[in-house]
């Protein structure tokens, strides 16, 4: 073995030849214990991240050249050129100061953004399960350091290269390091040839392969580049290139589109002047080509994606793909799982059920290993009853043992009691809840795992849970005794009816019955008494789960590990009794849900769980209406009854049901392509590997962030990191903000451009002395406006908080996209208004404040006596058009409402970023209108006086015509929001439930 290592260098011979311990001493760890945080923080500074380099991140020079590299830079570089040709170069000199301006606030808006997506995308990678200080820990993958102690299970994607070292029936895919399609079966035995292919090195598991069955434990012996897929990491790293989502692509259109509008407005400036050049008329086109380019957009929208995924991450929701945040403000239905999503994931037995003894009642809370059992006899089920039976721990009948240990023994979860003196003795769970419910149960009864695996109980197979079978079993073999090696044991848990049907005996007390009796119906009556008592159990809101057990005795020969098959362990069992589990529902579920039906959102349970136990829970959190019978009830079915029934006879339904019970993840697919024929929008939660289909082919695809694999988070467009249902509508009220917010900056940009437009258009009509086109704006002026008007409100209006009917409208329509009828309405009539106001304005003071018309010759290029009326003119519109702008920044806060009360302009405070921008947007007016030489020499307008009279009524009219725009709409429109929707969504399934209940029974014979 090589020396110990002491510095991040490789080892003389690979790892797949050393033993756990000679790998555990070399990187001086403990397979126990694992690393200290204090010592996983030192190595993570020696070893580096756990990350491959070079595929990407954040390119600064990238950002830049995007800000330098379009249309409107162009253009604006012609326009200097022209300007320094006509020897202005006061002109060109603010041209290109403008140029500078807008590619570093660009570049620096864009930067930013581009910096938190990155490192929002970083915390939705993969996350590593690693034992630290003894206690099991999460962390994200590219924290793990070589010694950690890696814990593997189904569906996790591994996140480093690992000495095995704990392994049950563990295959990994590895067809993206060896092109192998078959997934590879892993053992722990020692390898003594150093040249071994990587698909021959069992004992090991490398970074970026898959586990698709079993669980592991392993040693961290390379991460990063130093790993067997970064030794090929730079023929496998991805392109780096931006995800577009489709509201981006709709926005490059749009770009096009505007560019083409603005070539036509170019020929129709040079076709009035016949077509004859001249830089004046070429510097007008160019002008006009400017006031048609919204030039902040992309930057805006970038930002305000960055802010929104930001805000999500805050609420706990991890957005993978920047396309669910448009999807989710077009979210019609929600197919949620129940466990840890609607519910706590705080589960503990409560309730017990055997043959030969009748209900247990079990006390003590989460998983502390301290309560009492008590056996109830066949009582009512109640919280306490004056004749149960206190059951000492560590006795109780030979059955009740039994059924303590198939509980302890076929399972997972671990409980370890931390030694630290920081944690005061405190208990940790690993593993799933139910099994940590189960576990705690037989920690109560004296028969916690680790005492029977060091009475001498081995484990020797497991077939893990399986959502298609919903049951796992163990096989164990026990104590050896006197007589020689222990017997073999069976344990087997899971869904009463799955498990039930793989038993042939019931336990009677000590004695085994067959149910396969003389009389034929022994099983059936067996089944029915089962049946009456889980269903006892469920109408309590309580999780059923069923234990049963068998001795096995194997054939000589047989390899125990590789050649038994789950359907011959699986038979013949003997039934022990029923567990009930409570888990109850989190606090915020139910108004979550009741907040969804206000927005116009459904919601559908689908859950492994009997259908009993998924109705209780989902009364209590208001899926369905707490007032009904859950028998015969349309909106309740079992997989078993929605699977079976024809795409034809599922589009027949009235309505899709919102509670399905023992749900596969089949189900899922089935519901998701259900409500897609009913052109819905589905949002469907997921965990488990068999979840990937069902959060592909939904709409949003969300994956719990604890209690998820690797490969649902990896398939979703979100993660949730605290698995909550009412983060899920959080997420739809962020992502109804952000789409709200995109289109108010959108009509406030594309208006403006439309009311330069027009000022620029219809000015052409206006001649000098020697029949040349008078300019109402000059071009610094326009670009100066933009620069002022344009970005800053827009970057506050994309930081809109959400409005107080954000979650009182319906969904809107996913085909509608960006631009509905009533923005595109909006964005003309706001925009031929500023317009007209502004020309109107520049008319009156050019026809009528000075007496006449004062016009001269070469306005459009210097200041005279003559052109005096024409620079008043010009400033009076400069400054109406950038006073209305500013205050439409305020009018597109909201479609219908009015942006001009005292209470929408008190919660104009909370928006920091708009009324900054319209503040100095207002103040920098003045300069540019006053200051001597910059006046007249630059921006060709001079300086005000009575006009300001024109400046401010043309606002005032515009503000009132705003209003009174509004106030028809409010009349004559359908209204946005809806009212008391929850109420009449539960009324509406009563009336329901009610009517069609007859349909139920039909389809169940």
């Amino acid at each position: 073995m090589p020396k110990k290592k002491t510095i991040n260098v490789e080892p003389e011979t690979p790892f797949h030849t050393f033993t756990v311990d000679q790998v555990a001493e070399y990187y001086t760890t403990n397979t126990l214990e694992g690393l200290t945080a204090a010592e996983a923080a030192n190595r993570l500074k020696v070893y580096g991240p756990n990350e491959l380099q070079g595929n990407g991140g954040v390119k600064w020079y990238k950002v830049l050249w995007r800000q330098v590299a379009n249309a409107l830079v162009v253009i604006l570089l012609i326009a200097t050129a022209l300007s320094f040709a006509t020897k202005d170069f006061a002109e060109a000199g603010v041209i290109l100061f403008i140029i500078i301006t807008n590619a570093v606030i660009g570049f620096w808006q864009e930067f930013n953004a581009e910096q938190t997506m990155e490192a929002l995308r970083n915390m939705s990678s993969p996350t590593a399960q690693v034992i630290r200080d003894e206690a099991r820990a999460t962390i994200p993958n590219n924290q793990a350091v070589p010694g950690d102690i890696i814990i593997f299970e189904d569906g996790d994607v591994i996140g480093a290269d690992c000495r095995l070292f704990e392994v049950f029936n563990l295959e990994t895919d590895e067809a993206l390091l060896t092109g192998e399609s078959l997934p590879v079966q892993k053992n722990l035995e020692l390898i003594e040839q150093t040249e071994q292919p990587l698909g021959d090195r069992l004992n090991m598991v490398f970074a970026s392969t898959t586990v698709v069955k079993g669980r592991a434990k392993g040693i961290v012996t390379s991460t990063g580049m130093k790993t067997q897929i970064g030794a090929i990491a730079t023929t496998l790293l991805e392109v780096d290139k931006d995800e577009v989502t489709p509201l981006q692509k709709r926005l490059n259109k749009m770009a096009y589109f505007v560019f083409a509008t603005a070539i036509v407005l170019v020929i129709i400036v040079f076709g009035v002047h016949r077509f004859q050049y001249s830089n004046e008329v070429a510097i007008y086109a160019i002008s006009v080509a400017i006031a048609m380019i919204p030039e902040g957009l992309v930057a805006v929208v970038t930002l305000t994606m960055a802010f929104g995924v930001r805000r999500m991450a805050e609420v706990k929701a991890i957005v993978r793909r920047l396309s669910s945040l448009e999807s989710l403000g077009a979210v019609t239905n929600i197919c949620s799982d129940k466990t840890g999503t609607l519910t706590q994931s705080k589960m503990v037995a409560v309730r017990m059920w055997f043959p030969s003894d009748g209900f247990y009642r079990i006390t003590g809370i989460g998983f502390i290993p301290e309560g009492d059992i008590f056996r109830q006899g066949e009582t009512v089920l109640g919280a306490f009853q004056q004749d149960e039976e206190q059951i000492p721990t560590g006795s109780g009948s030979d059955h009740f043992l039994r059924t303590l240990q198939a509980a302890s023994l076929c399972n997972m979860a671990e409980l370890r009691r931390a030694h630290n003196p920081e944690a005061n003795g405190e208990w940790n769970a690993i593993g799933d809840p139910t099994e940590i419910a189960l576990q705690v149960l037989a920690y109560k009864a004296g028969l916690a795992k680790p005492d029977l695996i060091e009475q001498g109980f081995k484990l020797v197979a497991e077939f893990p849970f399986d959502s298609s079978v919903k049951r796992m079993s163990v096989l164990y073999q026990g104590p050896e005794t006197e007589e020689g090696p222990g017997d073999y044991f069976i344990f087997l848990k899971g869904a009463t009816e799955r498990v039930i049907g793989c038993c042939a005996y019931w336990r009677d007390g000590d004695i085994e019955r067959s149910l396969q009796g003389e009389k034929g119906t022994e099983r059936e009556t067996f089944e029915d008494m089962v049946t009456v008592k889980m269903n006892a159990l469920a109408e309590k809101g309580l999780r059923v789960l069923t234990l049963a057990y068998r001795k096995f005795d194997p054939e000589p020969g047989v390899d125990l590990v590789h050649d038994l098959k789950r359907e011959e362990i699986e038979a013949e069992m003997v039934f022990l009794g029923l567990v009930g589990i409570y888990d109850p529902p989190r606090a915020e579920s139910r108004p979550a849900v009741l907040k969804c039906y206000d927005a116009g959102i459904r919601v559908h349970m689908l859950t492994g769980d009997h259908p009993s136990t998924a109705a209780a829970i989902a009364k209590e959190v208001a899926i369905i209406p707490e007032d009904v019978s859950v028998k015969n009830n349309p909106l309740i079915m079992t997989a078993g009854q929605f699977d079976a029934m024809s795409n034809e006879d599922v589009d027949k339904l009235e309505e899709l049901p919102r509670v399905v019970a023992r749900c596969s993840p089949n189900t899922k697919v089935k519901m998701i392509a259900a409500l897609h024929r009913r052109n819905l929008f589905a949002a469907m939660t997921g965990d488990g590997v068999n979840d990937s289909p069902s959060l592909k082919a939904a709409d949003v695809g969300i994956a719990m962030g604890q209690s998820g694999s690797d490969v649902a988070k990896q398939a979703a467009d979100i993660v949730l990191t605290d698995d909550n249902f009412s983060t899920i509508v959080q997420a739809v009220a962020e992502g109804r903000r952000i789409f709200a917010n995109i289109q108010k900056f959108v009509q406030h940009l594309m208006s403006t451009n439309v009311a330069e437009i027009v000022v620029l258009v219809v000015g052409l009509a206006i001649k000098d002395k020697n029949g040349h086109a008078l300019f109402p704006m000059s071009a610094v002026e326009i670009l100066f406006l933009n620069m002022i008007t344009s970005s800053p409100p827009a970057m506050g209006l994309g930081l809109e908080p959400a409005s107080e009917s954000n979650m009182r409208e319906p969904p809107r329509s996913a085909k509608q996209g960006l631009f509905s009828f009533e923005v595109i309405m909006d964005t003309f009539i706001y925009g031929l208004a500023m317009g007209a106001l502004t020309f109107a304005s520049f008319i009156t003071v050019l026809y009528g404040f000075n007496g006449g018309p004062l016009i001269g010759t070469e306005c459009n290029h210097h200041w005279s006596e003559g052109c005096e009326g024409v620079f008043r003119s010009r400033a009076t519109a400069y400054a109406c058009l950038t006073m209305q702008i500013l205050s439409h920044a305020i009018n597109c806060r909201a479609l219908r409402e009015s942006g001009w009360t005292l209470k929408a302009l008190k919660s104009l405070k909370h928006n920091k970023m708009l009324w900054l921008s319209i503040i100095i947007g207002v103040l920098l007016c003045f300069p540019v209108i006053y200051i001597p030489g910059l006046n007249t020499d630059v921006f060709k307008h001079s300086a005000l006086g009575k006009e300001w009279v024109l400046v401010v009524a043309s606002v005032v009219l515009f503000i009132g015509f705003a209003e009174l725009y509004k106030f028809i709409k409010r009349r004559t429109m359908k209204p946005l929001t809806m009212t008391n929707s929850s109420a009449l969504e539960l009324e509406r399934m009563r009336t329901y439930m009610s009517t069609h209940s007859d349909s139920v029974m039909d389809m169940k014979g």
